[in-house]
């Protein structure tokens, strides 16, 4: 009997180690992926985009309400990127990388409470939450991402990475469904009408980002803080941020790998962005309807659980870059697959193509930057990645507006992307992963803790 008891006790611990999720600290770190995803399913993807081109984009001519979108997307992207840097900087010096998450974190769940308030016609200032919420949003990503090479070795962290893509694509899910239930039958909830059940779920995000953001901040450490030998103690923060990012500015081509990893990151991942966040307003444009167009996206949400996690042991047996090459030439066929969209069925079948690599590209990009980077600098060089990130971000949703403003549709723009993902594979081929890594632990050996 104690052998059967101990067995049934060790399978669910043996199940968590494997997921890289035995331990209080990373178990509550990657509980934030389930926190802020709902932001990037139900405000990012499948909600805000329809409401705002069937409400507050509803008396806009033709496309326009498509091409504000991606001028919208641009411009949010923009301004987080030339903060990012600077931002990562100054938390190192400070040791405050979760003091400047719980900032960002309440600029999101502040804004995104106030899309409520949007009502037809108000496209101008849906536009304006929406900067304002995606800002929090990705903020606080950077300090975020920035935790984990300080809570997972190097034998755990591209899975507990992606354990966090998983963990993210079920709570987001799970959000969704429920809002989309709102949405689709509002009377059975005591909802008024589809409008007003639109307007509550995007409230729902907030109140569930800040929810289970707690766990983060109440069970991870902030990591020691540490310095430099250039770096003066009691200096202003901002003043020897910029310092930092001087320094590493003017020595660059120690981080040669990096560099190069963030120019492929900065192409591929446009493409990856920009899908996302124009799927739903471009299926709406072609004819798909709004359940299909949502039904595909939830579709998207879980399966691609089994395939986060299945990517993260994927990386053990092949290693993180030839993931990376299997999920990019997979992105390229859906890009072209793209052009031929006019059916409901097919944008089912796009959606699930996309749900069998998005988490995995995603969280192995992530863990992989996270293995190359010094970890007394991890929020500066997360810091850069965001900047990679952001104006990716920045270029995709413009090309996709510009090349739909100039032929009237948007097919062509969503063959476009192929340039992302081919340009990125080629890049990614110059990577030398073990090479920077041993940069990474030289740069670390010249810093020395000091009390926070």
């Amino acid at each position: 009997m104690r052998t059967s008891t101990t067995t049934a006790t060790s399978r669910p611990r043996n199940w968590l180690r494997a997921l890289a999720l035995h331990r209080r600290e990373t178990f509550s770190w990657a509980m934030y992926d389930w926190a802020n995803s709902a932001f990037a399913t139900t405000i990012m993807a499948a909600v805000l985009p329809i409401y705002y081109a069937s409400v507050a984009g509803a008396d806009l001519p033709g496309n326009r309400a498509t091409v504000y979108w991606g001028y919208t997307t641009a411009l949010a992207l923009f301004l987080i990127a030339i903060a990012s840097p600077i931002l990562g900087a100054v938390a190192d010096y400070m040791g405050a990388k979760k003091r400047f998450m719980a900032l960002f974190v309440a600029l999101g769940v502040v804004a995104t409470s106030m899309l409520y308030f949007v009502e037809r016609g108000q496209w101008l200032l849906a536009s304006l939450i929406f900067i304002a919420a995606n800002i929090g949003f990705s903020g606080a990503n950077i300090f975020y991402d920035s935790l984990l090479p300080h809570i997972a070795g190097d034998d755990e962290i591209d899975q507990l990475s992606a354990t966090g893509y998983a963990l993210g694509y079920l709570g987001g899910g799970i959000l969704l469904v429920v809002n989309i239930l709102w949405i689709l039958s509002p009377h059975t909830f005591g909802i008024p009408d589809t409008t007003t059940a639109s307007r509550l779920a995007m409230f729902s995000v907030a109140v569930w980002w800040a929810l289970f953001s707690i766990p983060l901040f109440r069970y991870v450490a902030e990591p020691p803080r540490r310095i430099s030998a250039t770096d003066v103690l009691g200096a202003n923060p901002v003043v020897a941020g910029f310092r930092r990012l001087r320094e590493t500015f003017s020595e660059i081509r120690r981080y040669r790998q990096v560099l190069i990893f963030l120019l492929a990151f900065w192409l591929y991942n446009d493409g990856i962005g920009t899908i996302i966040k124009m799927a739903t307003i471009y299926g709406t444009e072609v004819g798909i309807g709004q359940t299909a167009l949502i039904g595909a996206l939830i579709l998207t949400q879980f399966v691609g659980i089994p395939f986060a996690f299945a990517f993260g042991g994927l990386a053990k047996r092949i290693g993180a870059k030839s993931c990376l090459y299997l999920a990019l030439a997979v992105y390229t066929l859906i890009a072209i697959g793209g052009y031929f969209l006019s059916q409901a069925w097919q944008f089912w079948v796009l959606a699930f193509a996309v749900a069998t690599v998005q988490g995995g590209a995603q969280a192995l990009s992530r863990s992989l930057y996270g293995s190359m980077v010094p970890r007394a600098q991890s929020s500066e060089f997360f810091g850069f990645m965001r900047i990679s990130d952001k104006f990716a971000g920045i270029l995709g949703p413009l090309l996709f507006a510009l090349v739909g403003q100039w032929t009237g549709s948007s097919r062509l723009s969503i063959v476009a992307l192929i340039v992302f993902f081919i340009g990125g594979m080629l890049l990614l081929t110059q990577v030398d992963v073990e090479e920077g890594r041993r940069v990474a632990r030289l740069e670390d050996s010249e810093f020395r803790a000091v009390p926070g």
